[in-house]
């Protein structure tokens, strides 16, 4: 019998975390768990060590990854603690790892998701600021290094189950004519405007079908987050943004669906969780138990679907236009965007806010080509700056 196959998890105490421990639970002779990644949450991170027992712990704050040390010692564990972001990223191009599950949000998942990709790891992108943010740059290191990259987002993955046998992303896949993103519209499908600006952040955050982290629910309420699903579609499968749809599905059974140019149309079904699309990646190309029942047609009864209204949820369009002008505009619609969020949750913004405050930074700031990481950077850097000083300057109107 081989020896099991080394998984790093970057962001193993957020949701895509727990999520894939469960899976890999399921499978000890298949794979072992080698590292286990956060930022900061290093009593979640110790409880994980306990159970799994990997070769490395890595927290970004140094301050939680000395507490886990203690904690871990005073346990009798040996599990080696390292603390940073560059220690994250060496953990991620590690020997003894063969997969990593990318999945802490936002720009701080970027450079171990590029260690472990330019290290030749099957990455399982679940971070998609980091392809959002440097566009076809990571794209082109995922050619270099013959990487496998794998979306695990369930919609990038219901498209990639839907693609011809042996596809990977990067490439355009032949006879496919169009992809069509599924939404299930979030909190506030039905919401008028006004209330809208209204909403408290556990309101925002209370999604209907999908157990997220509070980041990621924002961007699903305000359906940024299909926004950057959409331009995400646009460099994993390389078609342009014309050719990347977007319905509403309030069911959250059909993940997407791919058209092909005979007038078939496939489509991914399945319950709304994220095991599924973790169990595909980690097992690809063979199917593997993931623990989620088996779908219920029966149950459901009805799929429904509807056009977004870009009308009370700008915040898509905006993306549109980003995927459209390229560059570094991606680059600068993320940031925008998770500064807004996060003011917007701390109370210093209200919801309608985000949308504004993300259109104000994309008309001052003019999108530049992306040759090389340190125009990502500068452009990131730039928009989170103008991003921050709107919310000052603005709170009065915003909050």
């Amino acid at each position: 019998m081989s020896e099991p196959i080394g998984v790093a998890i970057l962001g193993s105490t957020g949701s895509i975390g727990r999520s894939t421990l469960a899976v890999i639970a399921l499978h000890p002779e298949r794979y072992k768990v080698a590292m286990l990644g956060a930022l900061k949450s290093w009593q979640s991170i110790v409880e994980q060590a306990k159970i799994f027992r990997p070769d490395t712990v890595v927290l970004v704050e140094p301050e939680a990854a000395a507490n886990a040390q203690r904690s871990l010692r005073a346990g009798g564990l040996r599990t080696r603690v390292e603390c940073g972001s560059q220690a994250l990223a060496d953990a991620a191009a590690a020997g003894n790892v063969r997969m990593v599950m990318a999945a802490i949000v936002g720009a701080a998942g970027l450079l171990p998701t590029l260690s472990a990709v330019r290290a030749g790891k099957r990455v399982l992108l679940a971070n998609k600021e980091a392809l959002v943010m440097t566009g076809r740059l990571l794209m082109e290191e995922v050619r270099r290094a013959g990487t496998q990259l794998i979306p695990i987002d369930s919609e990038h993955n219901a498209i990639f189950q839907c693609m011809p046998a042996q596809y990977l992303p990067g490439e355009a896949a032949p006879g496919v004519t169009r992809l069509i993103l599924t939404a299930s519209g979030g909190p506030f499908r039905r919401t008028d405007a006004a209330a809208m600006a209204r909403a408290t952040p556990d309101q925002a955050c209370a999604h209907p079908k999908w157990q997220m982290g509070r980041k990621i629910s924002v961007d699903s309420a305000t359906l940024m987050n299909k926004g950057l699903e959409v331009i995400e579609a646009t460099l994993l499968f390389n078609l342009p943004e014309t050719q990347v749809d977007v319905v509403v599905h309030p069911q959250s059974v059909v993940h997407s669906l791919v058209q092909y140019t005979d007038g078939s149309v496939l489509a991914q079904l399945g319950a709304p969780d994220m095991r599924t699309p973790i169990a595909q990646a980690l097992g690809w190309p063979e199917r593997i138990a993931s623990g989620v029942e088996p779908l219920d047609l029966i149950g459901i009864a009805q799929l429904g679907f509807e056009p977004p209204d870009h009308a009370r949820f700008p915040s898509l369009g905006l993306a549109r236009a980003a995927a459209r002008a390229g560059g570094t505009a991606p680059t600068l619609l993320n940031a925008a965007n998770e500064v807004a969020v996060q003011a917007f949750l701390e109370g210093r913004l209200n919801f309608v806010g985000i949308s504004t405050v993300i259109d104000k930074v994309l008309q001052r700031l003019d999108s530049s080509p992306v040759k090389a990481l340190d125009d990502v950077l500068d452009a990131d850097a730039a928009s989170r700056r103008m991003a921050a000083s709107f919310i000052e300057l603005g709170s009065g109107a915003f909050a």
